[in-house]
């Protein structure tokens, strides 16, 4: 199947912009490949340091600069029911390591928070920041030039994305991300939903809620809904960094074991010591990122992705834009409704046809570019799905068709034309919604504002009644140089219960939802944030706001003369002290806008001649594309 002449033509597009920031990028990792085998470089006393723990076979084998030696980067924790399945990885690489004549040593371990404990809380104003932390964080475990190769341990919402911008940071070196894998199912997530919104309603006791939250999140692995972290699994392995089939098998069992240790095997083949040198950096290219976006939009996945992925391209000297994540998702089908999007867990979603059945479609329909991956047979290797037979890791087709249709469809038979995001543009600048978990029905709003600064004052007016039956709340001062962009998910129970009722509500915020929600309209990312004088500081109380996500509008219907003389209101909530957030005022001073990845660190190489530098016309949607003609005409 030929590629769609849209797909192509973002790729291409993408390709032109991004040429002479991807050659400044290329030409980078290059340059460090010339210098042959890492610890070659190394003095006698810088090696010494490297192997001065090790037991005598690994010290014998790291003296000789042919032996590859594997890092390992870990974000292992045991408060992280997704991350604690990782405390015995390391072990599992070094001896697996040993069996085939190689090393493996720890390069270091990078922070992993859980937004699920932090939702609503002041920690979540470091979530966002914590990404750019890991990225600097696994920098430092790669410093030392010891590895040939790189397993990258991680799961969850900023942790993958932070550890693939460091990864490229090193995009010389092969990498392989090896995930733990999802917990097995608890409760189903509409019983869990209910019990929360009637928890905000007043009908349910903390402890049934504690109860039913318990039954949710009861094991080790990933939260079984789709929200940030399984999407980062998906998109790991449409990008082809991730072994085929292996984003959705639980821990501790059979398979998960037998693919971790396949991992270890590839990682050892693919260096450059080998005769099937795959470095990371060469490996993520634009069709890469493009796959990545295709997954994203065909399986409903997180919204936070649309500012991850801006931020990992950027890293590989690529300008990803939202407007192409947009076109992407003009013309590839919705095929998944997994929790939030459907009542289905990825469990379900894995046992349907999973991943595999996605990319075939994807890939059949000419909707996901066929690349060279970690493996060999480029993406059409992930269409086979891994087993364990007789004690071995083996790979068979996946199936032929969806095992039940009300989760997983064909591209013939989708659930919806167009893939689950979509960018919205208007005089309150651009922002995203996640349309696949809203029924049609509530796609379009329009209704007075309802404007807080502080999304507890939202709760606090639902608690004494004074919300309006219709209403957009317009959740300001939540954007990245604000506070960190934090998740506004304690926010979902109180609309949706709203929803429920009968009553039109929507959201309207510079800061970010977890990629866990949906149900109601949700203008998110928008941008220019308030605190950058964006147009949300200007909506006062009682203005019309229009909301149509269908049409891609996002405005406030106020006379010109009255908008552009209003003056815009100005953050009143005091400066953070506690729990760490001054640690990250020099973070918020420096951050770039979310549609340019909301980062707070210096990514991929240097600004070139051709690049695309920030344009304050195209952040308020009125120079869309046409804003970055001039950078990709010098590019052409």
């Amino acid at each position: 199947m030929s590629l769609h002449p849209q797909i192509e033509a973002v790729t291409e597009r993408i390709r032109k912009r991004s040429a002479a920031l991807r050659g400044a990028y290329l030409a980078g990792i290059d340059a460090a490949l010339q210098q042959g085998p890492y610890r070659g470089r190394l003095s006698c006393a810088n090696l010494a340091h490297g192997f001065a723990a090790c037991g005598p076979t690994d010290k014998s084998r790291l003296r000789a600069p042919v032996t590859p030696n594997l890092g390992v980067v870990t974000a292992y924790n045991d408060m992280l029911s997704a991350h604690q399945p990782f405390e015995h990885y390391p072990e599992i690489v070094r001896q697996v390591a040993r069996e085939l004549g190689a090393t493996a040593q720890v390069a270091g371990g990078v922070p992993a928070m859980c937004d699920g404990v932090t939702q609503g809380r002041p920690g979540m104003e470091l979530s966002l920041f914590s990404r750019d932390i890991i990225a600097q964080s696994t920098a430092i475990s790669l410093s030392h030039d010891m590895f040939d190769a790189v397993l990258y341990l991680g799961v969850c919402d900023k942790i993958v994305p932070g550890l693939l911008i460091g990864a490229l940071a090193f995009g010389h070196l092969p990498a392989i991300f090896v995930p733990a894998g999802p917990m097995t199912p608890g409760i189903p997530n509409k019983e869990k939903a209910a019990v929360r919104e009637r928890y905000a309603a007043g009908e349910a006791s903390r402890e049934e809620l504690l109860e039913a939250e318990s039954n949710s999140y009861h094991g080790a692995g990933t939260c079984t809904f789709y929200g940030t972290a399984n999407s980062n699994q998906t998109l790991l392995e449409a990008m082809g960094v991730q072994l085929p089939g292996t984003s959705f098998i639980n821990p501790d069992t059979p398979l998960r074991d037998a693919l971790t240790r396949a991992a270890v095997e590839r990682a050892l083949q693919i260096t450059a010591l080998g005769n099937d040198f795959r470095p990371i950096g060469h490996l993520i290219d634009e069709r890469a990122i493009v796959n990545a976006i295709a997954a994203l939009m065909a399986t409903g996945g997180s919204t936070n992705h649309t500012i991850h992925w801006v931020a990992i391209a950027r890293a590989a000297g690529i300008i990803l834009t939202w407007d192409d994540i947009d076109a992407i998702s003009q013309v590839v089908p919705t095929l998944a409704h997994v929790y939030p999007n459907g009542d289905a867990d990825v469990n379900r979603f894995a046992a349907c046809g999973g991943t595999q059945f996605v990319f075939r479609e994807l890939l059949d329909a000419g909707l996901m570019h066929d690349i060279t991956t970690i493996v060999p047979g480029g993406l059409r290797a992930f269409c086979d799905e891994p087993r364990v037979q007789d004690g071995k890791l083996g790979y068979a087709p996946g199936i032929a068709t969806s095992a039940d249709e009300t989760v997983l469809r064909p591209v013939s038979n989708p659930f919806e034309a167009q893939g689950g995001l979509r960018l919205l543009r208007g005089n309150l600048g651009r922002g995203l919604i996640k349309t696949s978990a809203v029924k049609p029905q509530y796609r379009q709003i329009e209704a007075p504002a309802v404007v807080v600064d502080d999304p507890k004052v939202l709760n606090k007016l639902h608690a004494a009644g004074a919300l309006p039956h219709d209403f957009v709340a317009v959740v300001r001062f939540q954007g990245p140089r604000s506070n960190g962009m934090p998740e506004l998910h304690s926010l979902a129970p109180i609309l949706g219960l709203l929803q429920n009722q009968g009553r039109r509500v929507a959201l309207v915020t510079d800061g970010r939802l977890s990629g866990a929600s949906g149900k109601f309209p949700a203008a998110i990312h928008v941008t220019p944030e308030a605190s950058a004088g964006g147009p949300l500081a200007r909506v006062v109380e009682g203005d019309m706001i229009r909301l149509d996500a269908e049409a891609g509008v996002l405005e406030v219907l106020v006379d010109a003369h009255t908008w552009n003389t209003r003056e815009p209101a100005v953050d009143t909530q005091p400066p953070a002290h506690d729990i760490g957030r001054n640690l990250f005022a020099f973070n918020r001073r420096l951050v770039s806008p979310a549609d340019q990845g909301a980062l707070s660190i210096s990514c991929g190489p240097p600004t070139v001649d051709g690049a695309w530098e920030y344009d304050a016309e195209y952040e308020l949607g009125r120079g869309s594309e046409a804003a970055l003609a001039p950078h990709e005409a010098k590019d052409a």
